[in-house]
């Protein structure tokens, strides 16, 4: 199978992939990892806070996101890194049993002029839920390999 390159990223595209079961004990295993926050830990301490019941952390979603992301499309790329998220934002509480999917658009690309053979695509990401409500989303920009180098470029 051929790399997936800046070139195959069309403006406008948008591509649904992922089937993540978010699991109780994942959440309490992340939280207690990266963000020990009682809403996360204990279900019965997290049913007196504003939550109402356990939920995962922000950064765990954005976790599952990214795994979605590389089982669908990066890994299977010319992916060269990001230079960072522009904006991410939690919508909606993510609970256990809930089943998370992704939506990826692409809202912009354009080669880079000061590493040749590179293209930057920009994407927004919607994490949605099985009732097609979205959780999280994410906008930022990927690097790829470009098939076609410019001028004085070596790949």
């Amino acid at each position: 199978m051929d790399l997936l390159h800046f070139e195959d990223f069309p403006v406008g595209e948008v591509a649904e992939y992922g089937a993540t079961v978010v699991d109780a004990e994942a959440i309490k295993d992340f939280a207690r990892a990266f963000d020990p926050q009682i809403f996360h830990l204990d279900e019965t301490a997290a049913r007196e806070t504003m939550t109402g019941g356990l939920i995962a952390s922000g950064w765990h979603v954005a976790a599952m996101m990214m795994r979605m992301s590389c089982e669908y499309f990066l890994n299977r790329s010319t992916c060269q890194g990001a230079p960072g998220v522009d904006e991410i934002s939690w919508i909606k509480p993510v609970r256990p049993s809930d089943r998370l999917g992704v939506r990826r658009t692409t809202l912009g690309a354009r080669l880079s002029k000061s590493r040749p053979g590179i293209g930057l695509v920009e994407f927004q990401f919607d994490v949605i839920n099985q009732v097609d409500e979205v959780v999280m989303t994410q906008r930022n920009s990927i690097m790829f390999r470009s098939r076609v180098a410019l001028p004085g470029a070596t790949q």
